[in-house]
């Protein structure tokens, strides 16, 4: 049986070692790491962005071998930065995310998932930081990727919609698809994660299921907090 994903030897010099991870179907991965652990990178190198070592194998399709319309539907990819300076209404830019020729379905339940309606005729670069956030999660979200490479997805969004979006990537998970987001919110990783990845200096750590690594000390030695009744203090 082809895993969902399969990667091999990713590695990106002075930023990520040679690693392997593999999804055997669909699922929602979640990465935690300090700042510079490695994160990025790995979501670098499954993107296939900058020319990294390895291979990357999306149901057994070689990403790099494809066209940029059939990579479209494959895979996705989210960066950290909601800077945009485009005059371009929102939906437009939402758009920008389809393959050729592709229905506006996708497009049309990302902006729901989001809110997006009472903003789609608005230029993208008068809204405010949350509102482009939630719109570029559109624009990776609307091909319906087969795997979704999300940095920081949640990350300058109110806290409903935190819960809101987290609550539509694991649906995605269950519809079918795969997403691999880059957190800096343990809470929500623990939460929402059917799979837990803790990275460090550019290396996987630790893996598993978020319930066992929780109660677990790999958390305490990496971030040097645990997660107790009053909620996370240092140890």
């Amino acid at each position: 049986m082809t895993s969902l994903l399969a990667a091999r030897g990713l590695a990106i010099p002075s930023r990520l070692h040679a690693t392997d991870l593999d999804i055997d179907g669909p699922a929602l991965v979640c990465l935690v790491g300090p700042n510079g652990s490695g994160k990025t990178s790995l979501l670098h190198a499954l993107a296939r962005i900058g020319k990294p070592g390895g291979s990357v194998r999306i149901d057994g399709f070689d990403p790099d071998r494809l066209g940029p319309e059939e990579r479209r539907r494959l895979i996705a990819y989210l960066p950290a930065s909601r800077d945009i300076a485009w005059p371009l209404a929102a939906r437009d830019v939402i758009a920008l995310g389809l393959p050729e020729g592709a229905n506006r379905g996708g497009m049309e339940a990302a902006s729901s998932l989001l809110g997006l309606e009472p903003l789609l005729d608005r230029r993208i670069d008068r809204l405010s930081t949350g509102e482009r956030s939630r719109i570029l999660i559109a624009r990776a979200l609307a091909p319906a990727p087969r795997l979704a490479l999300l940095d920081e997805p949640a990350a300058n969004l109110d806290p409903a919609w935190q819960l809101r979006l987290m609550d539509g990537l694991k649906a995605m998970a269950r519809g079918g698809q795969a997403v691999i987001a880059a957190m800096h919110d343990l809470d929500l990783a623990l939460r929402y994660a059917d799979r837990l990845v803790l990275m460090d200096e550019g290396r996987i750590a630790a893996e598993g299921d978020p319930t066992l690594l929780k109660s677990g000390d790999e958390i305490p030695k990496l971030f040097g907090v645990r997660r107790g009744e009053a909620g996370w203090t240092l140890v």
